[in-house]
């Protein structure tokens, strides 16, 4: 059966402790929960930071601190950090974080970047200069076609053939469905993309396996989804990934090695 890599993604840009206390905001609890996650099993972290009031920051200091308080904490676990405006900053503030930072990898929306494209191909030019692993994030059929124009472009440089696809949504909330994963897979079938799949809602287990089976990778956390597939709370970012570990386990697939 398949082999995998797996990504936590363990807060994202909106949620906080009130949607859940188990939710990492500071550097030291993200680190705390890395760890948590790496022993369950999560090869890389997808990183998200806060400003004081706990709201979204691209800030690149702020990055910088959690950056090392992982480091410091599960110096194997790789690290992405996410580039996302949450409704809050321009593709000028984007550019800004990946020129401060120049990240081993980063989670870039080709919807957001396209609202500027002319600073959308300075941004993809810093991650070629710096050596960014770029994961494109996809949320459907129009954020595809706009990735393949700006391949045959030259906007994006055709070796950077990571993505992402987004079941679901946030707001207005959509529940994820593994039927869905169709509709990315039919779009991108030839443009040769190692895709990896994150699910929002309580049906993200699901999604995750049926992404797996047909031969992708897997983002879980609370990002995403805070639920158990029956509805229940889970307890923490870490008994998400070892649930899921086990459930892709009884079905016959396998993570893969971990590499630093």
């Amino acid at each position: 059966m398949a082999k995998y890599r797996l990504m936590v993604a363990p807060n994202g840009a909106r949620r906080g402790r009130g949607d859940h206390p188990a939710l990492p905001v500071t550097p030291q609890q993200t680190a705390e929960t890395a760890a948590a996650c790496f022993a369950a099993g999560a090869h890389a972290l997808h990183l998200h930071v806060r400003d004081d009031e706990g709201r979204h920051s691209l800030d690149a200091g702020r990055y910088g601190e959690a950056l090392a308080a992982v480091q410091e904490r599960v110096p194997g676990m790789a690290v992405q950090i996410t580039t996302e405006s949450a409704g809050i900053y321009d593709v000028a503030a984007q550019l800004a974080c990946l020129e401060a930072l120049r990240p081993a990898a980063a989670s870039v929306s080709v919807r957001e970047m396209a609202r500027d494209p002319g600073l959308a191909a300075r941004a993809y030019a810093v991650c070629q200069e710096a050596g960014t692993q770029v994961q494109h994030i996809l949320y459907g059929p129009s954020c595809i076609a706009q990735l393949r124009r700006w391949y045959r472009g030259g906007v994006i440089p055709e070796t950077m053939r990571d993505a992402i696809f987004v079941l679901g949504k946030y707001s207005p909330p959509v529940l994820a469905r593994p039927e869905g994963l169709a509709v990315f897979r039919d779009a991108t079938a030839d443009l040769c993309l190692n895709w990896a799949v994150c699910a929002f809602g309580r049906y993200e287990q699901a999604c995750l396996l049926a992404a797996v089976a047909a031969g992708g990778d897997a983002r879980i956390g609370f990002e995403n989804n805070i639920e158990t597939p029956e509805g229940g709370l889970l307890a923490d970012n870490a008994a998400s990934v070892a649930a899921f570990v086990q459930a892709a386990r009884d079905a016959g697939h396998s993570l893969k090695e971990c590499r630093s």
